[in-house]
């Protein structure tokens, strides 16, 4: 098992590595050139850099995806191609993505996209809190700790 974290837009990055780090877990974070940070490194994350080409993350990412492993992305698209790997897929807000919604929510990200085309606009997030860094963790070591017991 290892973690793969769609790293531009991460709010939790931070909880992931202290989460990697209690359970010795293999992490990786991948993010594009115009996101670099050194803060994986400092913790001996290992980082993979991609061009800013259109998908290139995702397609890094659901490369190296396998059975078990666990995805964090707030991307449904991205959380859909995992599951169907029989990988594991987490939002930042602690959402542990499954086979019942992610059409549901893949059907809503259409629609939402298709109203920004017409011209509509679409409310953006809600303010982060502690609450969802809570969940978030609770949620993430809940997948690492059923994966063990596999």
């Amino acid at each position: 098992m290892k973690i793969i974290v769609d790293s531009d837009a991460c709010p939790v990055k931070e909880i992931i590595i202290k989460v990697a780090k209690k359970y010795d877990i293999e992490t990786i974070f991948v993010c594009s050139l115009s996101h670099y940070s050194n803060c994986c490194e400092t913790h001996n994350i290992k980082t993979i850099y991609v061009d800013d080409v259109f998908q290139s993350a995702d397609l890094a990412i659901i490369n190296r995806a396998d059975v078990g492993d666990i995805v964090i992305t707030g991307d449904f698209g991205l959380a859909a191609m995992a599951l169907s790997k029989g990988a594991h897929a987490l939002s930042f807000d602690g959402r542990i993505y499954d086979d019942r919604q992610i059409d549901d929510l893949l059907n809503i990200r259409h629609h939402k996209l298709k109203l920004l085309r017409s011209g509509g606009r679409n409310k953006g997030p809600k303010k982060r809190s502690k609450e969802d860094d809570d969940l978030f963790l609770s949620s993430l070591e809940a997948l690492i700790v059923a994966n063990m017991k596999r």
